[in-house]
């Protein structure tokens, strides 16, 4: 068996290398100091902070870093599952490692990466990436943490204590291992690694606590050589030359836009290219996705006559590892070389990785509360009927906690409440300065509900309001904005389950932030036929060169919302869809119709253009849905609508950890929005 590199490093520098408990502690006292909970198979693994260099503290210790794949093992009664960072399967891709997790024989979950080691036991990531049986090298499968063990949520124990019930339960011989620990000199261990051509060291505090689905700086990431994920959207050819290709031009994504970032020439072989012009193949467009198009034949000082090289573009879905000597102030790396594809991550994902100054970061994580760096938990206890809580300076008051508002699932106002609560950053920004209409559930979904919009003289001083003049009675009366953390989660406290804002905020009463397309069927419809219709608006948007952002309704249908920048007034946004929606009709006859009056539909889905008018509100995206299963109105990426997507997907139980994994996706409707002349003068060109 090959000696691993952790051993290699431990003989490398003077310290201590293994588990670090404190001795006598049992390992059924240990595990008992965790919380009991159900066996479960989704979480999204802890992350490290990247730091410029290494330190030395008594409160750290440090690990090999491996140059593999994030990978989380389930293992119950059983039942082995071994999955990625995003919850993709690894069963099949490294089936090697199943019937050793299965030899173990434990009721776990362990967090861990795979890897394939060479003769001297160092991890070769390039290997890995093309491994496709034994013949390519020793898989193994190195775990250095413990979330979950017969019964007991383990996360809330400090590190140490997680370390001591992995070295007590580590198999013998096989190819799972477990990734030591070393408490010496972060300085010296580097100086080690960087000896051994390692990619790093992490560096972990002893008492931190496993932060699921969070980048934590408990954790921290030191890098010997500097590496960087990429995603590719092109590649190029010289004159004359005679390989597939010549190099493989880069980028990431910033803030939505796709930031060239250079070109890779070295790193693989001929038959590396054939195999990945096969890659490229299905990906051909004819523009570059780049926000900028990047200049492949620019001179430079080192390389003043360049050969003459054509372009191919590609769109940004592939995503490769490369290693550099540096990045240059215009963002450009130096010498890069590609290392390997990856397959564990989304393209949009893939962002330029800058490294914190270690001094503020250790300096910081020795004052912060550890819990106070990870994602957001619940507001509310799970017992007490009525609990006060502070809430951005105002105090709120929680009442009737434990009243079910979906008795299927048996989930109540409190864990309604705590919902809201976690989704606050991310449902906040489109409520903000937006006139609120209340759906009112105080009996849960099965009892009687109301509309409320005037909350004059109803809601506390410090909420801010909207004044309108009703015509109805003649009267002026106030809606509610829902501006603050505090105000969203009063609204819950009221039992409005569902969150509707207008689509223009107060700023610019007359003018919508988004374009809205409803696709409302018809209880003759398939949800297929939805999704039909959906990807036929998608298609018809991309013909007029128009972004758009898909969301679930939370119902029955999906809603389509495109980015106006509140430039155009209700009527244009209106004829606008009237347009598209139109065009979607034409394509789709047979079950779609344009037709408001339900009676005239003749049991069509609805292309709802209707919903961009002044005052119409609609679920925002991220809000709760009083229908069977909580359903959530969830943003997706347009690669998810698609067959077996399902309304259901997306549920009060699991849309946080979906939001937490995929940020905000649909963040650009917020964005300056179309040119809606250039885009009329397109449609009439169809």
């Amino acid at each position: 068996m090959a000696t691993s590199s952790a051993k290699a490093v431990s003989g490398a520098i003077s310290g201590k290398a293994g588990s670090i408990a404190p001795a006598g502690k049992k390992l059924g006292a240990l595990v008992r100091k965790g919380t009991k909970k159900p066996f479960f198979t989704k979480i999204q693994p802890m992350l490290a902070t990247l730091v410029d260099k290494p330190f030395d503290d008594n409160g750290w210790m440090y690990e090999v870093k491996w140059d593999g794949y994030r990978a989380v093992a389930f293992m119950n009664k059983g039942k082995i599952e071994l999955k990625s960072r995003n919850d993709k399967s690894f069963q099949e891709k490294f089936y090697p490692l199943l019937p050793a997790l299965k030899a173990w024989g434990i009721n776990a979950i362990v967090d861990g990466e795979v890897v394939v080691v060479g003769e001297n036991g160092q991890a070769n990531f390039g290997a890995l990436q093309n491994w496709r049986s034994e013949a390519d090298g020793i898989l193994q499968y190195y775990i250095f943490d413990i979330i979950w063990y017969n019964g007991y949520d383990l996360q809330q124990l400090p590190l140490t204590d997680r370390r001591a019930i992995l070295g007590e339960l580590l198999p013998p011989a096989s190819a799972i291992k477990l990734s030591r620990d070393f408490v010496t000199s972060g300085i010296e261990f580097l100086k080690a690694a960087n000896k051994m051509g390692l990619e790093g060291i992490m560096a972990k505090r002893k008492d931190s606590l496993y932060h699921a689905g969070d980048r934590t700086r408990d954790w921290l990431k030191i890098k010997a050589s500097k590496r960087q994920e990429v995603v590719i959207g092109g590649y190029t050819k010289n004159e004359d030359s005679r390989k597939p290709f010549s190099a493989l031009l880069v980028g990431v994504f910033e803030k939505g836009k796709f930031i060239y970032t250079g070109k890779i020439g070295t790193g693989f072989n001929i038959n590396q290219q054939k195999e990945m012009l096969t890659q490229f193949k299905p990906l051909i467009i004819p523009k570059p996705a780049f926000t900028h198009e990047p200049d492949i034949n620019k001179p430079s000082r080192f390389r003043p006559h360049p050969p003459k090289a054509s372009a191919t573009w590609l769109k940004p879905k592939l995503i490769c590892e490369v290693s550099f000597a540096e990045m240059t102030g215009d963002g450009v790396m130096r010498h890069p070389s590609f290392e390997g594809m990856r397959e564990d991550k989304k393209a949009g994902d893939v962002v330029l990785e800058k490294a914190a100054r270690t001094e503020a970061v250790v300096a910081a994580s020795k004052f912060v509360d550890p819990v106070a760096s990870g994602p957001r938990k619940t507001l509310l206890n799970p017992s007490d009927e009525t609990q006060v809580r502070t809430v951005g300076g105002h105090t709120l008051k929680f009442t009737n906690l434990s009243k079910v508002f979906w008795p299927k699932q048996k989930i109540t106002k409190r864990d309604l409440i705590n919902y809201y609560y976690q989704a606050a950053p991310f449902i906040l920004p489109y409520l903000k300065n937006r006139p609120q209409s209340q759906n009112r559930f105080p009996n849960g979904i099965d009892g009687k509900s109301f509309y409320q919009k005037d909350v004059t003289g109803k809601a506390p001083g410090w909420i801010d309001t909207y004044g309108y003049h009703s015509d109805a009675d003649g009267e002026d009366k106030q809606y509610l904005l829902g501006n603050n953390e505090a105000t969203l989660l009063f609204l819950a406290n009221q039992a409005c389950i569902e969150m509707n804002p207008w689509s223009s905020t107060t700023k610019k009463p007359d003018h919508p932030t988004w374009c809205m397309i409803d696709l409302d069927p018809d209880p003759k419809n398939t949800f297929a036929q939805v999704i039909e219709a959906a990807q036929v608006v998608h298609a018809v948007l991309e013909s007029l060169g128009v972004p758009s952002y898909p969301k679930t309704s939370g119902s029955t249908g999906l809603h389509i919302y495109i980015p106006l920048g509140a430039k155009y007034t209700y009527e244009q946004s209106k004829e606008f869809a009237r347009i598209v929606v139109t065009l979607v009709h034409r394509q789709l006859p047979k079950f779609t119709t344009t037709e408001r009056a339900v009676k005239n539909r003749g049991g069509k889905m609805y292309l709802d253009f209707l919903q961009n008018r002044p005052h119409a509100t609609i679920a925002a995206p991220y809000a709760v849905r009083p229908k069977p299963g909580a359903t959530v109105s969830m943003p997706l990426h347009w690669e998810e609508v698609k067959k077996g997507l399902k309304m259901t997907d997306f549920t009060i139980l699991n849309a946080i950890a979906r939001m937490r994994n995929e940020g905000d996706i649909f963040k650009p409707v917020l964005g300056k929005g179309i040119d809606l002349k250039k885009v009329l003068k397109a449609a009439g060109a169809l």
